[in-house]
């Protein structure tokens, strides 16, 4: 493809996505859909030069204030992730002088808010829970792609036979630094082509979201339930950490996100998974389990800031507002799941945001509502299910996971024993 014609491209898929209208993921696999010509390193420079303009928003757009010109392609000249060889095919000899007086600028002395590119109702929690020491490689590893984690299916495969496998396949991995059950790759390899991924000996899952099922602890002939399942990621760890026994219930609100988990449970080899779309928290469904189950997961609903690196766009979309409504939803559910345990049972509430008001602060009312629920150590419970340095994951009791310190997305986790 012409330099011009890509650049137009990207112009235009970074002009649909700086809408903030819908999910930035889901605006360019449409966008992908409608152009199946585009090849791989095609697509790849488009997606990351626009994901590159999301997560430097605020820096970007500050320094193409210089430039002339329409400010998408701007945006997307300042950003590029392509060949730069290829992408000078396509500049005017004013644009080429314009990036290169750009790039003498010292970034480093330019205003924090230049730098962090958060939204100040983001950035000013996090840099009073922090502090400037720890702030900035926070922002720092924020600012960079996920890596791609697995989890190992242990009902078909040994981790170790596993990353045998992936190696014959080309894949790299290495062991994740803390759940027993991760490999994490190198690069983007594409897995769905894989013996090993179309068989289910491996799913797609952040080393965080792993520890979370390793908190719940779900054992074999146990009643146990994934209270706000998705599609199934944290489901289908649970199910194969009870062996394929029991009964273990995956609710959610959405239909569309359980329909996503059809293939995954095929894949997977578990037959112990019930599936069902309920209308809300108080759904007859659950009411009828009151008091029946085992162990609850509690992934509420939340802003999903914990998970920048993959989806930047969030922080722009999200707002103090959203978040406070997040919070009356994440009471409530917490609440009625919780009357679906029976004494002893294991509650965890968990979030993959990075904001107390979503974490510690629901948590603590919980607690302080419910006595008779018992308020459980998480790295206790984590070096039980022999999640190496499980101290290092722990504050306060509460599972708190952060990308610069472990290399996971951002998570919380809360657990109780029912009296």
């Amino acid at each position: 493809m012409h330099p011009n014609a890509l650049l137009d491209m990207c112009c235009e898929l970074l002009r649909s996505v700086l809408k903030l209208d819908s999910p930035a993921d889901a605006v360019v696999s449409s966008f992908f859909r409608k152009n199946k010509t585009l090849g791989q390193r095609e697509r790849h420079t488009l997606a990351e030069t626009v994901y590159t303009v999301l997560r430097q928003r605020q820096l970007l757009q500050h320094l193409a204030q210089s430039g002339s010109g329409a400010l998408e392609r701007r945006l997307c000249l300042l950003a590029w992730q392509g060949s730069e060889t290829f992408l000078r095919g396509a500049l005017s000899e004013t644009e080429q002088q314009w990036l290169k007086q750009v790039a003498s600028i010292d970034r480093g002395q330019l205003a924090p808010k230049l730098r962090h590119n958060l939204p100040d109702w983001l950035a000013e929690p996090l840099l009073a829970r922090l502090g400037e020491v720890d702030f900035w490689p926070l922002v720092d590893a924020m600012n960079q792609a996920a890596p791609l984690d697995l989890r190992v299916n242990l009902l078909k495969l040994k981790r170790e036979e596993a990353q045998a496998q992936l190696a014959a396949q080309g894949v790299t991995t290495e062991a994740t630094p803390y759940s027993p059950w991760g490999l994490r790759a190198q690069g983007k390899p594409a897995l769905n082509k894989l013996d090993i991924f179309t068989s289910g000996g491996v799913e797609v899952q952040d080393e965080g979201s792993q520890l979370l099922a390793l908190l719940l602890e779900a054992k074999r002939s146990e009643m146990v339930v994934d209270f706000c399942a998705g599609a199934g990621g944290k489901t289908l760890a649970l199910g194969a950490a009870m062996r394929n026994t029991g009964r273990l219930y995956a609710f959610d609100v959405s239909g569309h996100r359980l329909d996503a988990l059809k293939p995954r449970l095929a894949r997977s080899g578990l037959s112990n998974v019930y599936p069902a779309q309920i209308a809300h928290e108080r759904d007859d469904r659950v009411k009828r389990l009151a008091g029946k189950i085992d162990r609850v997961l509690v992934d509420a609903p939340c802003s999903g800031l914990g998970t920048l690196r993959r989806n930047p766009d969030l922080k722009w979309r999200q707002s103090p507002q959203a978040v406070t409504e997040l919070q009356e939803k994440q009471r409530a559910i917490l609440a009625s799941a919780a009357r679906m345990l029976k004494p002893g049972g294991r509650l965890v509430y968990a979030t993959c945001s990075l904001l107390e008001a979503e974490n510690e602060e629901i948590a603590r009312e919980f607690s302080a509502a419910h006595p008779d629920f018992e308020f459980l150590d998480a790295g206790a419970l984590l070096a039980k299910a022999q999640v190496a340095r499980a101290e290092e994951l722990v504050d306060q009791g509460f599972l708190r996971l952060w990308p610069h310190r472990h290399g996971s997305d951002g998570f919380f986790a809360a657990v109780w024993q029912r009296r």
